[in-house]
């Protein structure tokens, strides 16, 4: 600790610190619109495209100036994103192949004026190999002052417009609908992202760089589905990256600093990607165990309910009876492991009993909760069989329970069921017994279900 509070007193180590985080919220902020729009590779086109301004700016120039390398980047940079766009609308080339076909000219052209620029007279003062892979230990004050104003302009711009972006991300049409300037608005969008990419040129250098848009992005979309917050997140991730990548390559002696910025996002992302509460690996398969143990325990409790309703038949209502794992299993196919854990659960909740030979069978309680499991599926089996006799609902998906939807449905349903025999009666005919009902079961049979 001691270490890294005498490191940050160093100015050069302000400096890179400073400018290291700006540019990792810039870029994460830029970097979700550029993931949400399918347009990830577009980054690491531009960087690449960024290489020949650079040392066409330096032919020009005559001397390294981060001013006149940003001009060249950012000019090299929208001509490129130019090309792509052309060739794709111009050709039937398609937008993978365009980016692909202009990042390797562009990267080319660069490499040949790189070369050109290291056999010129003041080539070896120029240093602009180290644009290739970025050194962030060479940026001094100036720089920093430069990629600072640059970076706040564009954080500024993008949640000045967030409306205006967000509606052109989602849906151009309905923005152009409105009356937006949506090919305006996409090409300040794209202007910012070269921005983005310009800034980053120095302390990531061209190869990186993409990856410093788009980790950032990918690992915030894995913890929202809100787009505000995702931006907030990104550049949060940015920040946080370019502060870990420069003090270790600060404690590191000799260790490049835009490579570890790079690899402190990805195990941002890697520890994302596993426990991200929207889309991570470890809550996805906690959910679908849940799910999958949920549908258990209602195939059990259908199972036994189905088998009870037989035996109260044969029974005339006396005997609910118990029944062996192998008849439960014959109606509704089960994983052996699962089914030990769902049978565990059930009797905890008393909904079922186990008894000493190992015949299961359901309780008061679980006849009833099953009875409104068994009227639930049969009556979406019903409305599934006449579905254009309803009107359009959200019941398919399983997004409302169907005892819960409009009563003239349910009514219906629920006369479809009787009238296929499929009604429900297990629960009815033990509720008569419980009631010592002298009615028949001729009687029984014709009632209703009973409430739930």
């Amino acid at each position: 600790m001691d270490t890294i509070l005498y490191m940050l007193r160093d100015p050069n180590v302000q400096w890179v610190l400073l400018g290291t985080v700006l540019l990792g919220i810039a870029s994460g902020v830029l970097g979700s619109f550029a993931l949400l729009r399918k347009q990830s590779l577009l980054g690491d086109a531009m960087a690449h495209a960024a290489l020949p301004g650079i040392c066409i700016a330096f032919l020009i120039y005559g001397a390294k100036s981060m001013s006149w390398f940003m001009i060249g980047a950012a000019i090299s940079g929208l001509i490129g994103t130019y090309c792509i766009q052309a060739v794709i609308k111009h050709s039937r080339i398609k937008e993978d192949t365009a980016i692909g076909l202009v990042l390797s000219v562009f990267f080319g052209a660069g490499i040949v004026l790189l070369t050109y620029v290291q056999h010129h007279g003041k080539g070896n003062q120029a240093g602009l190999d180290s644009f290739i892979f970025g050194q962030a230990a060479a940026i001094v004050g100036v720089d920093v002052q430069i990629i600072s104003t640059i970076a706040l302009a564009l954080i500024f711009i993008t949640f000045l417009l967030f409306k205006e972006l967000k509606l052109i991300t989602f849906d151009p049409q309905f923005a152009q609908g409105l009356g937006m300037p949506v090919k305006w608005l996409n090409g300040l969008l794209m202007t910012l992202i070269v921005g983005a990419v310009v800034i980053g040129l120095q302390a990531v250098g061209v190869i990186l760089m993409a990856a410093m848009l788009i980790t950032p992005a990918i690992t915030a979309r894995y913890w929202t589905e809100r787009l505000d917050h995702m931006v907030i997140l990104a550049g949060l991730v940015g920040a946080i990256s370019g502060v870990i990548g420069t003090l270790l390559s600060t404690l590191s002696r000799g260790m490049p600093t835009g490579p570890l910025i790079i690899m402190a996002a990805t195990i941002c992302f890697i520890f994302s990607l596993m426990f991200g509460t929207k889309k991570g690996l470890v809550p996805r398969a906690i959910k679908q165990m849940k799910v999958k143990n949920q549908i258990t325990c209602e195939n059990v409790l259908s199972s036994l309910y189905e088998l009870s309703e037989e035996s109260l038949l044969h029974t005339e209502g006396k005997s609910m009876g118990s029944f062996s794992l192998e008849s439960v299993l014959d109606l509704r196919p089960t994983h052996t492991l699962v089914l030990r854990k769902v049978l565990k659960e059930l009797r905890q909740k008393k909904l079922i009993f186990i008894e000493d030979n190992g015949f299961i069978g359901l309780t008061e309680k679980g006849l009833k909760h099953a009875h409104g499991i068994v009227l639930k599926n049969r009556l979406m089996d019903m409305y599934l069989m006449f579905e254009s006799k309803f009107p359009e609902s959200n019941w398919r998906e399983g997004s409302m329970d169907l005892l819960n939807g409009p009563k003239e449905i349910v009514e219906e349903l629920r006369s479809l069921l009787k009238d296929f025999g499929k009604d429900p009666i297990a629960y009815p005919l033990y509720e008569a017994k419980c009631k010592r009902n002298s009615a028949g079961l001729q009687s029984i049979l014709k009632g209703s279900a009973g409430p739930l």
